[in-house]
């Protein structure tokens, strides 16, 4: 599974409805699950960005599928970016030698 990193602010309409961020952060777990992807941690904080989330999905077409669906609610709007662990970078560098 590939893993993201999704830097999440509110929309004005995502602050008018501020009550029912961790309901919705719920129903994005639920949503993420459907399209064979995880949410694996959700974190709400301060500055830039209103979340962090992690997740992981099969593929950046699902990840993108999912981060669409999620903005088309109106309540966000996400900069996901790909992650990778050790394991992985440590692969990507080992091409170069």
């Amino acid at each position: 599974m590939a893993k993201f990193v999704a830097l999440i602010s509110w929309t004005e309409q995502g602050v008018k409805n501020y009550r029912d961020s961790v309901e919705r952060a719920r129903a994005g777990a639920a949503a993420a699950e459907k399209l064979g992807g995880k949410l694996t941690k959700i974190y709400w904080t301060l500055g830039a960005y209103d979340l962090v989330a992690l997740t992981e999905f099969p593929d950046d077409e699902t990840a993108t599928a999912f981060a669409l669906a999620l903005s088309s609610q109106g309540n966000v709007r996400t900069t996901t970016m790909r992650a990778y662990d050790e394991a992985e970078m440590t692969a990507i560098l080992a091409k170069n030698k």
